[in-house]
């Protein structure tokens, strides 16, 4: 095992540091010498797995260097085909979409994409709570009755029924949820992990694809001597759903939300700017701004609200309509935030008398709201380091939600309880998966996911390292470095943003904040101070041992950022952890 970075074997949260290996040290060296980018840079580009040869490309990434060709996914042909016919006959289209940030964001695309046209399209979401994920009978063939056309965005691979039902319509699924053994018999179903896909664009979300299917329309319409609408100004939703889908930043993901966020800033789609404006975002969005604060009032609807809330408000065209959607989002956000804390703290209660060394860590309870059980399973992920479950039971029938760690496929495991009969529908992803259950094989179900997903790994591992890049002195913390480092973004799932420590500090001011939070400033005694806020910071053990430090002093670790305040910037870093120094 390597050395501890700082000598830090236990942090003040439990977790041991690590820091860059002699070889990513060694290559970060040299990549500083040949490129002149300061050092912090080339530790987060090797880090990235980023040659020195490459450094300079990837800092500058060219969509349409790394934009896939539409035609390598299989159905591609038949998909262009068939939307193309409905917009030249000016056929009734319809689109059924999922009501989280990825469906609705689809779904936004394809609306402002046919008002361009023209045309008006009919957009549908199901009720989490009533029908549940995905499409279902009923309306799928009420829309098939008054449409020609419908649209499947971010669900319908597994939806063989359902597509079954809409017999008076045709079907185009644009999906991205792990396929079955069989595809329903729709038109087309465009998705990346189907079972016959290579897998090599696996990591797109479904605006992703509907991105991908808009660009071959617009190439097919081009040879026609035809225009259609710039797709570039559709990238701030494409990057919304990629970061909000936890999508790794890979590849063309990286482009698509680099590019994105560019278009976010320049305030054009009315949703968003309404978002933006009720969340009180004063400075150029980022990626964590779309996952943390954008994010998750977009979903707001799905989960706690009417299912449609957010494909409308990123759909549409009207900045006063955009205004009361916002604001109603943001209200449901302060709902979604209270339920969730009282289902986390008993979910976390029942899965720690549960024991938390087994490969699975879950959580079941009757009334447990459906709209929030997806977070608090990532909660329960994010303390135990093992895939969650989290489920909420309504009579007989629970509805469920997983997340799960790198390295550990939890949809695939998902669909084969399914096939097994243990669950009565489930399905998903590699990292995020939904399930329905039965009361009465709620323990065999549970067990069986246990046993499946220890044979991948997961339980194996204790409390995960904290990986640290390099270590810093409060002087080097610039405005210029981090403007440096964004360059190598942007950051999310796949591709963490860097974290630094500062070591050996002398806590000078310690202030709570709210109920939970804590702000300080910290100096090395030398003259140079940072700021530094940490969030939750007395839900655990960091927000006691820095407000009371007794003069003290600490090694310090978080990532670095920008604060903006009244026209100026300054640096402020985002405390994770602290140990002790000495």
């Amino acid at each position: 095992m390597s050395r501890a970075f700082l000598g830090v074997e236990t942090s003040l949260t439990g977790r041991r540091w690590t820091g860059p290996t002699e070889e990513e040290d060694r290559l970060a060296e040299a990549m500083a010498q040949a490129t002149r980018l300061p050092r912090p840079v080339c530790a987060t580009l090797v880090r990235q797995g980023v040659p020195v040869d490459e450094a300079e490309r990837y800092l500058s990434p060219a969509l349409r260097d790394l934009l896939p060709d539409p035609m390598t996914l299989r159905d591609m042909a038949p998909a262009a085909e068939r939307f193309l016919h409905a917009v030249r006959k000016g056929e009734r289209i319809a689109i059924f979409a999922d009501y989280d940030v990825d469906g609705g964001s689809s779904a936004a695309l394809l609306i402002a994409w046919l008002r361009d046209m023209g045309l008006t399209a009919t957009l549908y979401v199901p009720d989490r709570i009533d029908e549940g994920y995905g499409p279902n009978e009923p309306a799928m063939a009420e829309l098939a009755r008054d449409h020609d056309l419908i649209v499947c965005v971010d669900c319908g691979t597994l939806s063989h029924g359902p597509i079954a039902a809409a017999k008076a319509a045709d079907v185009i699924v644009l999906d991205h949820h792990l396929g079955g053994e069989t595809l329903p018999t729709a038109t087309a179903v465009v998705n990346p992990n189907r079972q016959d896909e290579s897998g090599n664009l696996g990591h797109l979300c479904a605006a992703a694809v509907v991105f991908l299917l808009l660009v071959e329309v617009n190439r097919r319409m081009r040879k026609a001597g035809e225009t259609g609408p710039d797709l570039m100004h559709f990238l701030d939703l494409v990057a919304l759903a990629t970061v909000a889908d936890v999508a790794p930043l890979i590849g063309v993901n990286r482009a698509l939300v680099r590019q994105g966020l560019k278009v976010m800033a320049n305030r054009g789609r009315p949703g968003l700017v309404a978002l933006s404006d009720v969340a009180r975002l004063d400075t150029a969005p980022t990626s964590y701004h779309l996952g943390f604060v954008l994010g998750p009032r977009v979903n707001a609807g799905g989960r706690i609200g009417q299912a449609d809330l957010g494909a409308r408000l990123l759909a549409t065209a009207d900045p006063h309509e955009a205004a009361a959607l916002a604001e109603r989002l943001d209200q449901l956000n302060t709902e979604r935030r209270d339920i969730e804390a009282a289902v986390r703290e008993a979910a976390l209660a029942q899965a720690e008398a549960r024991g938390l060394d087994a490969p699975l860590v879950w959580a079941a309870s009757e009334g447990w709201h459906p709209g929030v059980v997806g977070i608090v399973a990532s909660r329960l992920k994010e303390v135990t380091n093992r895939p969650a479950i989290v489920i909420g039971f309504d009579g007989d029938e629970g509805k469920g939600s997983g997340r799960s760690i790198p390295g550990v496929d939890l949809g695939a495991a998902i669909q084969r309880l399914a096939a097994e009969g243990l669950l009565l529908k489930g399905g998903g992803h590699r990292m995020a998966a939904g399930l329905t259950v039965a009361r009465d094989h709620l323990e065999e179900a549970m067990q069986r996911l246990s046993d499946l997903l220890g044979r991948q790994g997961a339980g194996q591992a204790g409390p995960r390292d904290l990986k640290l890049d390099a270590a810093l002195m409060p002087r080097a913390a610039t405005v210029d470095l981090i403007n440096e480092i964004e360059a190598a973004g942007p950051f999310g799932a796949g591709a963490p943003a860097p974290r630094f420590a500062f070591p050996d500090q002398r806590v000078d001011y310690a202030r709570r904040v709210g109920a939970s939070h804590l702000k300080i400033t910290f100096s090395d005694g030398l003259g140079a101070k940072l700021d530094a806020i940490c969030f939750g910071a007395f839900d655990g053990p960091l927000g006691p041992a820095l407000e009371g430090h007794g003069g003290q002093r600490f090694h310090l670790s978080g990532r670095l950022e920008i604060n903006s305040w009244g026209g100026r910037q300054s640096v402020q870093l985002r405390l994770e952890d602290a140990a002790p120094a000495g």
